[in-house]
C-alpha cells in the first residue's frame, strides 16, 4: 500500500497528537529545568531527587494509568452519540479517582518509613524524605487534573489541556528559581523548594481545568447534567476494569525503572547522579512518543465506536509509521549530543563520564519504546486491557530485571547493564503489545463479518 494512502490518517493523528506533544514536551522541559537547578545545588542533591521520585513514580504512573481508562470509554460513547453516558463516566470518574488517590497516597507515605532500608546512603535519604512528603500531596490536585484532561481528550479536544500545562510549567519553573535558590527575597529552601513549586504547580492546573470547564457551553452542560442518581457501582466497575489493567501495565514498567534506580545507588551517589541525568533523557524523548500513543488512543475509540475497520487499521498503521519516524530522529540526536547534555546537569567529571554513557543506551532503546508504547495506546482505545498486564509483567519484571541485575552484578557492566535491561525489556513489551492487537483486530472483523 502507497505512503500516500496514509496522509489523511498522519493529519488526523497529529491534529490530536501534536498538542499533546508539546504539552508532554513542556512538562518534560520542566522536569529538565528542575534537575539542572537541583543539579547545581550538587551531586547528593540530585542524587537525592532521583531516588524520591523512583518511589514517588511507581504510585504516580499507576494512578494516571487509572485515570486514562476515561478516555476511551468517553471516546467510544462520544462516537456512538450516547450523551447520557459520556455524563456518566465523567461524573463517576471522580469518586473513582478520589477514593483510588486518597489509597495510592496512603501506600505512598508506607513508602516513606522503608526509605532508610533501601541500600542508599544516608545523605541521600534525609534530603530526599522532605522533598518525597510534597511530591506525595501534589498527587491528589494532579488526579483532579487528570480526570478533567482524560474527559476532554475523549471528546477529541487535545488543546486545552496544553495550554493548562504550560501555564503551569512557566510558574513550576520560576517558583523553582525562586525557592531553590532563594531569589528576591524569598528563601532558600533547596530540594524542597523544588517540591513546593511542583505542587503549586499542579494546584494551579487542577484550577485552570475547573475554569475553562466552566466557561466551556458544551463541557459545562455535561457538569450541569450532574445528579446524585447517576451514581452507580456499575459505572464505577467499568471505570475500574479498564483502568485497573491499564494502571497495573504502566506500574510495572515504572517499577522496572524504579528497582533500577536502587540499583544503581548500591553503586554510590556518583552513579545515581548519572542514572538521573540518563532517565531525563529518558523521559523527555518519551514525551513525543505518549502523545503520539495518546493520540492513537483517542482515534482508535472513536474508530471503534463507529465500527469502521478499515479506517481504524488505518489509524493504527499511521501512528505506528509516525512513531518509527519520531523514534529514529531522537535517537540519533541522543547518540549524537551523548557527550554534550550530561553538561548541561552538572560540573563533576566522572558523572558527566557515566551518564554520557548512558545516554547512548537511551538514544539505542528509542524505536523499542516507540512501539511498545504506541502498542499499549491501540489496546487501550480498543479497551482490551486485561492482557496487557500478563504482557508486562512477563516483559518487565521478568526479562527486564534479571537481565538488568545480571549485567549489572554479575557480568559487571554496573549502570550500563542496568539500562541494557531496558532494551530486552522494551522489544519484548513491543513484540507481545503487537501480536495481541494483531489478533484483536482480526477477531474484531471476523465478528463484524457476522453481523453483517
Amino acid at each position: 500500500m502507497y505512503l500516500s494512502q496514509y496522509i489523511p490518517f498522519y493529519k488526523k493523528n497529529l491534529k490530536i497528537a501534536i498538542p499533546i506533544i508539546l504539552s508532554q514536551l513542556g512538562g518534560g522541559l520542566v522536569t529538565v529545568v528542575d534537575t539542572i537547578m537541583v543539579g547545581h545545588l550538587g551531586t547528593v542533591e540530585l542524587a537525592a531527587a532521583s531516588f524520591a521520585n523512583s518511589i514517588f513514580l511507581i504510585g504516580f504512573v499507576f494512578s494516571i494509568g487509572l485515570t486514562m481508562a476515561i478516555t476511551p470509554l468517553v471516546g467510544k460513547a462520544y462516537a456512538e452519540k450516547k450523551g447520557k453516558e459520556i455524563v456518566e463516566l465523567f461524573q463517576n470518574s471522580f469518586l473513582f479517582v478520589i477514593i483510588m488517590a486518597v489509597l495510592i497516597m496512603i501506600i505512598l507515605l508506607l513508602a516513606y518509613f522503608f526509605m532508610d532500608y533501601m541500600g542508599q546512603q544516608i545523605t541521600v535519604v534525609e534530603l530526599a524524605k522532605p522533598y518525597y512528603i510534597l511530591l506525595i500531596i501534589s498527587l491528589f490536585p494532579f488526579l483532579m487534573f487528570s480526570v478533567y484532561k482524560q474527559f476532554v481528550e475523549g471528546l477529541g479536544n487535545t488543546a486545552v489541556a496544553m495550554y493548562i500545562t504550560i501555564i503551569a510549567n512557566i510558574i513550576n519553573i520560576v517558583f523553582n528559581y525562586l525557592l531553590i535558590f532563594g531569589k528576591f527575597g524569598f528563601p532558600a529552601w533547596g530540594l524542597v523548594g523544588a517540591g513546593i513549586a511542583t505542587l503549586l504547580s499542579r494546584i494551579v492546573m487542577w484550577i485552570l481545568f475547573v475554569v475553562v470547564v466552566r466557561y466551556n457551553l458544551t463541557w459545562r452542560s455535561y457538569v450541569q447534567s450532574f445528579s446524585w442518581s447517576l451514581f452507580n457501582t456499575k459505572t464505577i466497575k467499568r471505570l475500574a476494569s479498564v483502568g485497573f489493567p491499564i494502571g497495573g501495565q504502566m506500574f510495572l514498567e515504572i517499577s522496572a525503572f524504579g528497582i533500577s534506580t536502587i540499583m544503581v545507588g548500591w553503586l554510590g551517589d556518583v552513579s545515581l547522579a548519572a542514572h538521573q541525568i540518563a532517565q531525563i533523557m529518558a523521559h523527555v524523548s518519551f514525551m513525543g512518543i505518549l502523545g503520539l500513543a495518546a493520540a492513537g488512543t483517542v482515534r482508535v475509540s472513536h474508530e471503534y465506536g463507529h465500527k469502521n475497520i478499515y479506517n481504524l487499521q488505518m489509524s493504527i498503521t499511521a501512528s505506528r509509521h509516525l512513531v518509527l519516524v519520531m523514534t529514529c530522529f531522537t535517537g540519533i540526536i541522543l547518540l549524537s549530543m551523548r557527550n554534550y547534555i550530561p553538561l548541561i546537569f552538572t560540573t563533576d567529571s566522572t558523572v558527566i563520564e557515566i551518564a554520557s554513557t548512558l545516554i547512548v543506551l537511551v538514544g539505542l532503546f528509542q524505536i523499542s519504546d516507540g512501539m511498545q508504547a504506541v502498542g499499549a495506546g491501540v489496546l487501550r482505545g480498543l479497551t482490551d486491557v486485561n492482557v496487557m498486564v500478563r504482557y508486562a509483567f512477563f516483559a518487565y519484571i521478568c526479562i527486564n530485571i534479571p537481565v538488568a541485575y545480571l549485567l549489572a552484578f554479575v557480568v559487571g557492566l554496573r549502570e550500563q547493564g542496568i539500562w541494557i535491561g531496558f532494551i530486552f525489556g522494551l522489544s519484548c513489551a513491543a513484540i507481545l503489545f503487537y501480536l495481541r492487537y494483531k489478533k484483536k483486530i482480526k477477531l474484531l472483523q471476523t465478528t463484524l463479518n457476522k453481523i453483517s
